[in-house]
């Protein structure tokens, strides 16, 4: 999440005064990076994770697990130990920039919930592929350092919810009763967030500017004992605390679906996230747009919710909670009153799929756009006069068409263009699958994308094997110059449809037949290297529909011949890529460990963690079928990830762990490559 600015946070009546000036300054900011920018060359090929951890208290001894509060004294032990701060670790406000430490220690920042953590590395991971091999023992120190800086009872999980966050009674450390002034939820209290300002403030003008509180339904899980139809019973429809809580009695909770009314049911996820650094901007756009697609197919790959509130639900993943949880659309936004007080109708959350593609690759057809894309024309306009071309203003227009949500009133005195504070106010708090990330002011740093609609995994190595792969897949897809657009309709499509229990194995996507190129042959004037049309690809003149049909995710990942399409899968992609560049054998061996999993998900061979965890929920023999996930059972399921987690740190296998269904989840404890793995590896490749 970076640094936190301080400062006198506008309520919303202020702050709407003043988000125009924001929006144009913001702006002004923008074309200052762009036309410093522009022409930046030769950046390395950076990348970076992000791993973020809720902080449990677990005890055999008590009844129940409960989520600990304790983020601003963990953040404070850290910031204290002298070590960690020499070795370039921390967090990032104390840490001495000046460490030059060959392998320094990760970095801790705060997030929404004071019972989360985010960890990142201590320095941005380069581009050798040898490199790739320490990402797993990095997030394990991670996970080390952070417990260490616990009390005995504290546990780091990555976990993407806490499954009892919202149920009525006590489930937090401390206790705080809910319905605070900020939230003004019936379920969680204001003090369940980060009391920085920029946090309730967020929550309370996002509530404030929609003119309600936000509505979080969640399908519930209909189990052989679920009412049907089901109300759930953790709703007081008599409460009367703010003039908010009549959305209840106008429909806010309807049936058969788990009602929740605050921000920290979404922000309060978890999520793991990959920034890549180009080598200049042409490719940063090119990464934007070929990730894009994929973003759907790791989402349900990677899913891992499966309980809201103390009930399973009838989805496996986070995203559209998330979505639902920051949605400051009024009425007339959304379509349901006529336009008057608002400009226009806006068809999605400010947290959503990307509705824009911005590469400057020919390939790019017009029947990709979203047809329903909404942009602020007269900021298209001013971009494009400040030398911006007109792909890139279409993007920053559709960003620029939210308000700015938190606005700090010191920031208002003066237009400062060396900074970026106006600019990254709007495009910090659009929260897209992929985000475009223009160089810092005053900073060394290049063009970067942002993947983030992966869910986080239970084990250090499931995180490292989904982040090997998507820096692997990158890779690929400017080193083989990939093609898989696809209508940004059916991406938004794609992201609905990863919602599914078990999407992985019971649904499919849409996804592009062929991604390599089609070269146009070379004419004498393409003959010259120098050309801008030398290698470029022949002008599709097929229809659009012809380039992409419905594919399974194995079939994405791990290929399909059949008579309507033979794809060669992401593995198999980045298996040619690794061919290509001319990696060692016991490089090659430890990364096929990483790409096993991702296979092995994608057949179904083994499960993701929202399928492993239903099956522990089920199986357990205090859960009665009627989808209620009680404190015994949630205890179950926290002792169980615990345990999991000591034995990856301890690097032992699962024989003698007393847990369901391990090796369907997790296969074999993942050794190493010994030298049979080397021969088979090699075996493999020659």
């Amino acid at each position: 999440m970076g640094l936190l600015a301080l400062g006198t946070a506008l309520d919303w009546p202020d702050a709407q005064k003043r988000a125009q000036q924001v929006r144009e300054w913001g702006i002004k900011q923008l074309l200052e990076i762009w036309n410093k920018a522009k022409h930046k060359e030769r950046d390395a090929m950076l990348w970076g994770d992000e791993v973020e951890y809720i902080v449990v208290r677990y005890s055999e001894a008590a009844p129940s697990v409960l989520l600990s509060l304790r983020q601003a004294d963990i953040l404070s032990a850290l910031a204290a130990d002298e070590e960690l701060s020499a070795k370039g670790g921390g967090v990032p406000d104390l840490q001495d920039v000046k460490v030059q430490n060959a392998n320094p220690l990760p970095v801790f920042h705060p997030e929404f919930g004071r019972f989360m953590l985010e960890a990142t590395p201590g320095k941005p991971w380069g581009s050798n592929v040898k490199e790739l091999l320490d990402v797993e023992s990095d997030m394990k120190t991670r996970r080390k350092i952070a417990k260490e800086h616990m009390e005995s009872e504290e546990y780091p999980l990555t976990l993407t919810t806490f499954p009892r966050l919202g149920v009525p009674g006590v489930f937090t450390d401390p206790y705080y009763p809910p319905s605070g002034s900020k939230l003004r939820s019936q379920f969680v209290p204001d003090e369940i967030a980060n009391p920085h300002i920029r946090f309730p403030t967020l929550a309370a003008n996002i509530r404030w500017r929609r003119g309600r509180k936000v509505q979080v339904n969640v399908p519930i899980f209909h189990d052989e004992k679920t009412p049907n139809p089901w109300k759930d019973p953790t709703v007081n429809y008599d409460l009367h605390n703010w003039p908010e809580d009549d959305d209840v009695r106008n429909g806010a909770a309807p049936d058969n679906f788990i009602h929740m009314d605050a921000m920290a049911f979404g922000m309060g996820s978890c999520c793991l996230q990959i920034t890549l650094q180009a080598k200049n901007i042409l490719e940063g756009r090119k990464m934007y747009d070929q990730l894009s697609p994929l973003g759907p197919i790791l989402l349900a790959l990677t899913a891992a919710t499966p309980i809201y509130k103390g009930f399973l639900a009838d989805t496996d993943v986070r995203w559209n909670q998330i979505s639902r949880a920051v949605d400051d659309r009024t009425p007339e936004e959304l379509g349901e009153k006529p336009l008057k007080e608002n400009q226009r109708h806006i068809p999605k959350s400010r947290y959503a799929s990307n509705s824009t593609y911005i590469s400057t690759d020919p390939r790019l057809r017009p029947e990709y756009f979203d047809p329903n894309l909404v942009i602020d024309e007269s900021i298209k306009a001013e971009l494009i006069m400040g030398g911006m071309d007109d792909l890139l203003a279409t993007h920053f227009a559709h960003l620029f068409i939210r308000d700015p949500i938190v606005i700090f009133n010191e920031d208002l005195e003066q237009l400062d263009l060396s900074k970026t504070d106006h600019f990254e106010n709007l495009q910090s708090t659009n929260w897209q699958h992929m985000r475009f990330k223009p160089p810092p002011a005053g900073s060394d740093i290049g063009w970067r994308v942002e993947f983030r609609p992966m869910e986080i995994q239970i084990t250090d190595f499931e995180n490292a094997a989904f982040s090997v792969f998507m820096v692997l897949i990158s890779r690929a897809i400017l080193s083989f110059d990939l093609n898989f657009y696809i209508p940004i309709a059916k991406v938004d499509e794609n992201m609905e449809t990863a919602h599914a229990r078990d999407a992985v194995l019971g649904e499919k996507f849409y996804f592009r037949k062929n991604p390599f190129p089609n070269r146009a042959p070379r004419s004498a004037a393409a003959s010259n290297t120098n050309s801008p049309t030398s290698s470029r690809p022949a002008t599709p003149v097929s229809p659009v529909e012809d380039e992409y049909t419905l594919m399974t995710i194995d079939e994405v990942i791990n290929g399909s011949k059949s008579e309507e399409h033979d794809f060669p899968g992401l593995i198999s992609i980045v298996e040619s890529y690794l061919d290509a560049v001319n990696v060692d054998v016991q490089t090659r061996c430890e990364l096929s460990t990483y790409l096993d999993l991702i296979r092995k998900r994608a057949s179904g061979e083994l499960w993701t963690a929202a399928k492993w965890i239903r099956n522990f929920v089920a199986k357990h023999p205090a859960y009665k079928r009627n989808s209620v996930v009680d404190d015994e059972v949630t205890k179950g399921l926290v002792s169980a990830v615990i345990n999991i987690g000591e034995r990856e740190q301890a690097s032992k296998g699962w024989k003698g762990l007393d847990v369901p269904d391990l090796e369907k989840f997790l296969g074999q404890f993942r050794g190493g490559c010994g030298s049979n793995g080397v021969k088979r590896t090699a075996d493999k490749i020659n």
